[in-house]
């Protein structure tokens, strides 16, 4: 699909390997990591004695000519054209969420072909590198060790840091400092000197005609140690029983063409489904969403075997498995795999049953992303005189949080998010037994969900002053919307039980919600729609109110969706609606959100192009950010983030609705 993005995903495997193209002049700019710092893979072509550039920053000689970019979900495609021969290279990710062994496989496939103009025949050579600097976290080179050999059908090249410190940092901005960096294709790989430090090249030559010839690469990174997850060390979920990457690589080379051929599959019937939905516009969105949001979580199992999906929240402050994260990525999970949504809840669930945590309300995190230690998100000014560390934000610190058994809380309450999270975890719950029946997680952790389902009965119905997921704003009393995700938390519980069997719970909370749900819409309702707060003060996106659609609940009047679809339309402006009264910034997964909540032909398309227009002519050229202003088209901050797996929130109310 032909589309602009503020920045196109390449190698998109994780947070740690995550590198994106950030402008159309491929040869004129590095690649870059989500956050910018220089990750290299560089392309050049020879054609009858006379070299290009086709990506990566080359001042030394002459840049091909892009002649297109296409983009889909899963693979970046760029058409170069340089001495009467087209290139093609291309970048795929192999997503597939119904396969979670070979969506949690750390390999990407890049392709090459070459193809003469006319039918004269050409040499031709493509020389594609992955440079050094993905295997360490500073900007100077490093002594590295590789290899390159043959093993079976493929020729296989490695590289890395010859000293190897796992999992020695956190943090947000940072990048991988160990692990090994792989590259393979059938020949014509190795590992080899370049300049001043190391990398892996592929290099193939070619008689080019008018014919199209390929070849096939694969890019993989193995972390060896991927995730501190509380008590041990967790590879990615591939390799829960033992598998390499390398035996991983075999496997993918040999299915190759079967994965591409479920890869298009996925790529036409979800850009079908998009344009059906929402036009070119929505397609555009989904297109620049769906890589980015798998690619900024982590996979893998727990020592039972059970899928542990953890989320890293970038470009803030590097929380891993954050709740309020989850919660708005969850529909593109709940879509095609919502085994991954109670992937995203299970390391929440675990540490709320520890000693450390003493709260009867939801956390908001379990540690800094590579290190699932236990919640860093406000912790008390006393916790750092304990010794867990000094400066919780820096990345040297990542303490054992969850070992604490003090007498008195390591958190302070006014820092934390209490109905937010609750909300959050019961209706990620909810909604994903919905989805597919599985009541499993529900029934271990019910007495869990049972204390949190009072705290939002005793204290949902008019929030404190306290922060919702959009912290960025401040703590805020009377929050209607947060009002509202404190009535469809209650109501995701009665559907728990109604599922589980306990008719008397099911009907006291489907009654206690729809009450709850009257009382805060009489509150907030203004003429125009409803207020900001319950003191009819401002207005804001509702987008929690979205359940009353997707669980066909009813509680709220037409007239609330009808006016609210309404004022938000009146109040768009050039680059979107605005989160709130309070500034012109917004949130593109909440806009999308809001836009699942009507039935109205066009809405969907209404919502979405002015996010389209920010995508194409934003002068922050980065990773589809979330957080952005709706007047300058220049992002607040958040970038790469997982959250915009909410983008397809309306084509989940189209699935569920139909169904």
């Amino acid at each position: 699909m032909k589309v602009k993005l503020a920045a196109y995903p390449l190698l998109t495997i994780d947070p740690f390997i995550s590198v994106w193209g950030y402008t159309e002049k491929t040869a004129s700019a590095d690649t870059r990591m989500w956050y910018g710092q220089v990750k290299r893979i560089t392309a050049e072509a020879v054609v009858d004695g006379a070299m290009y550039a086709l990506m990566g920053r080359n001042r030394e000689v002459k840049h091909a000519l892009v002649r297109r970019i296409d983009t889909t979900p899963t693979q970046t495609l760029y058409e170069f054209e340089c001495g009467g021969v087209l290139i093609t290279l291309s970048f795929r990710a192999p997503f597939l969420l119904d396969d979670l062994d070979l969506m949690s496989t750390p390999v990407n496939f890049a392709d090459v072909s070459v193809q003469s103009q006319d039918e004269t025949s050409r040499e031709v050579t493509v020389r594609l590198t992955w440079h050094d600097d993905i295997c360490r976290a500073g900007e100077h080179p490093v002594p590295m060790i590789g290899k390159d050999y043959r093993a079976q059908e493929m020729h296989i090249a490695w590289m890395g840091k010859t000293q190897q410190n796992m999992l020695c940092h956190s943090g947000d901005h940072v990048s991988i400092d160990w692990g090994y960096a792989y590259m393979a294709a059938d020949e014509g790989v190795r590992f080899e000197r370049i300049g001043g430090h190391w990398g892996l090249t592929f290099e193939r030559a070619w008689q080019a005609d008018s014919k199209r010839q390929e070849a096939h690469i694969l890019l993989g990174y193995d972390q060896v140690a991927d995730i501190q997850y509380f008590d041990f060390t967790a590879k990615a979920y591939y390799a829960r029983n033992g598998k390499t990457i390398v035996q991983a690589m075999h496997e993918m080379y040999r299915s190759r063409e079967s994965i591409y051929q479920r890869l298009d599959a996925l790529d036409e019937q979800l850009l079908k489904d998009a344009y059906n939905t929402g036009g070119e516009s929505y397609a555009a969105l989904v297109v620049a969403s769906y890589r980015q949001s798998i690619c900024a979580h982590k996979l893998i199992a727990d020592r039972e075997g059970n899928a542990v999906f953890l989320s890293k929240e970038n470009d803030s402050n590097g929380c891993i498995g954050t709740a309020d994260v989850s919660y708005p990525s969850m529909p593109l999970y709940l879509l095609y795999a919502p085994e991954l949504v109670r992937g995203l809840c299970r390391g929440i669930l675990k540490f709320a049953n520890m000693p450390a945590w003493k709260y009867d309300y939801a956390p908001h995190d379990i540690g800094r992303y590579p290190h699932a230690t236990g919640q860093v998100y406000g912790l008390a000014s006393h916790a750092y005189d304990m010794g867990v560390c000094d400066k919780v934000h820096q990345a040297e610190c990542y303490p054992l949080l969850y070992l604490d058994e003090g007498e008195e809380n390591m958190y302070d309450h006014y820092r934390q998010m209490p109905v937010e999270e609750c909300g959050n975890m019961i209706l990620m719950l909810a909604a994903a037994a919905k989805a597919d029946g599985d009541l499993s997680l529900v029934r271990e952790y019910l007495p869990t969900l049972k204390k949190w389902v009072k705290y939002l009965e005793t204290y949902g119905e008019d929030p404190g002053e306290q922060l919702c997921t959009d912290d960025f704003a401040g703590h805020l009393a009377h929050n209607v919307n947060l009002a509202f995700k404190a009535v469809y938390g209650l109501a995701g519980y009665a559907y728990l039980m109604e599922k589980l069997g306990d008719s008397a719970e099911a009907e006291k909370y489907y009654a206690e919600s729809r009450r709850m749900a009257l009382a805060v819409y009489e509150k907030a309702k203004t003429e125009d729609g409803t207020a900001l707060t319950l003191d009819g003060k401002g207005w804001s996106l509702k987008y929690n109110a979205v359940w009353d659609v997707l669980f066909e609940l009813n509680f709220l009047p037409e007239e609330f969706f009808r006016k609210e679809r309404e004022t938000y339309l009146k109040k768009t402006n050039t680059y979107g609606v605005p989160l709130d009264s309070r500034a012109d910034y917004t949130k593109s997964d909440w806009i999308l959100w809001c836009a699942a909540m009507s039935d109205e032909a066009g809405t969907v398309e209404a919502y979405s192009a002015p996010i389209a227009r920010y995508m194409a002519e934003t002068s922050t050229r980065v990773p589809f950010g979330d957080w952005y202003d709706t007047k300058t088209g220049r992002i607040e901050h958040f970038m790469g983030r997982s959250v915009q797996g909410g983008i397809f929130m309306p084509l989940l109310r189209e699935k569920w609705l139909k169904k």
